[in-house]
């Protein structure tokens, strides 16, 4: 893929802090390489304390990096800007004003010469588009929670932005309201062509929503280990996800890298399936025929991978918003 292809550039982005006692600052992460195509849906996972939110921050504009560069359509990205909507983990909305007045703030700013009727009806367009028509006119504190992620959404949709930037957005939400905004992303996403860059850490909505999954290896010193190429259809939906054998392939070598080869990676041993001296590697591992990876559909979900129990972040079967 040319560079012309790509939307987004990182290249050789590492962070560092200042050490409290005066030793040299130890990188949280270093030598960050990726890119993100256009239409593309990237998600990346990684243990806490790997820097991942920080990665984001800085591809938003809202922190600098110690070092490194990322280019956004071939310009360098310095400082905050509309051309990258962000959806944070909290909803972030002003509580004073109204879902429409909440939209309407960022759609003035993107477009500050556009009249009130031309404001209006287009945030409702995005308002529509998340599930809301109806709720215009109702403030935060009317709001559950499911709904308030959903303004989020629709504030960070209204302004076409060429990339998006979530940072766990639905880590708070019940399963049900969580699997529901799920299908309506994939539904505008695959609407609009839009571009994502999303931190998660469940495993199945990682393989339910991107295209590739980047694996980052534990901190300090974290690096991008691996980048796992979904080949799953982009059809796929929670419904029908499961059935496929290749879900399962996927599922098992995000699942081991997470508790095994992050750990050996940041202990300094021998990854050879991450080893790449020109960067990470990319792996399909939904291709293998590897028959201890296929899993029957009737085994139990709680069976299917019994290292489940030692992750540290949240493991979703693809069906318990309808359980």
């Amino acid at each position: 893929m040319t560079g012309a292809e790509h939307i987004l550039q990182v290249q050789g982005l590492s962070k560092r802090y200042p050490s409290s006692s005066g030793s040299p600052a130890v990188p949280v992460f270093e030598n960050v390489d990726f890119t993100i195509a256009r239409g593309e849906f990237v998600c990346i996972i990684g243990h806490s304390g790997c820097g991942k939110t920080t990665i984001l921050n800085v591809l938003a504009g809202l922190e600098s990096a110690s070092s490194g560069f990322v280019f956004m359509d071939g310009r360098e990205v310095n400082g905050p800007g509309l051309e990258r909507g962000v959806v944070f983990q909290g909803h972030a909305l002003m509580p004073w004003m109204t879902v429409l007045g909440n939209v309407a703030f960022a759609v003035r700013s993107r477009w500050p010469d556009w009249s009130k009727a031309k404001v209006e009806a287009h945030c409702r367009r995005f308002i529509e588009l998340v599930g809301l028509a109806g709720a215009e006119h109702k403030k935060p504190a009317e709001l559950s929670g499911g709904m308030k992620q959903r303004v989020g959404i629709a504030r960070a949709f209204s302004i076409e932005p060429k990339m998006l930037l979530l940072d766990e957005p639905f880590g708070a939400l019940d399963a049900l309201t969580r699997g529901v905004i799920q299908d309506e992303l994939v539904r505008i996403c695959a609407a609009t062509n839009q571009s994502v860059f999303m931190i998660t850490h469940d495993v199945d909505e990682a393989i339910l929503l991107a295209d590739r999954i980047l694996l980052m290896s534990n901190g300090p010193r974290a690096r991008i280990a691996e980048i796992v190429r979904n080949t799953l259809p982009r059809d796929r939906t929670r419904l029908t996800i499961h059935h496929d054998p290749q879900f399962y392939r996927i599922r098992n070598h995000l699942v081991d890298f997470l508790v095994h080869r992050s750990k050996l990676i940041q202990q300094g041993g021998a990854d050879p399936s991450s080893a790449a001296a020109s960067g990470p590697i990319e792996v399909s591992p939904g291709l293998l025929s590897d028959g201890a990876a296929d899993v029957p559909a009737d085994v139990p979900a709680d069976l299917r991978m019994a290292d489940d129990i030692a992750l540290d972040i949240p493991i979703h079967h693809p069906l318990s918003a309808n359980s």
